[in-house]
């Protein structure tokens, strides 16, 4: 997992995407999110929002 961030840091600084770091971490804090909820009470109320 660390030797997959490192490769993408570097592929951002490389080509200068910095913009996709943001869209990266939305995706990994909804994934968490999904992840962390699913078998809670509050998973309807998670869903009704996608």
């Amino acid at each position: 997992m660390i030797d997959l961030l490192k490769d993408l840091w570097g592929f951002m600084r490389e080509r200068k995407k910095f913009w996709l770091a943001p869209i990266l971490v939305v995706l990994l804090l909804l994934g968490t999110l999904l992840v962390l909820t699913e078998g809670s009470v509050v998973a309807p109320f998670i869903y009704t929002l996608f």
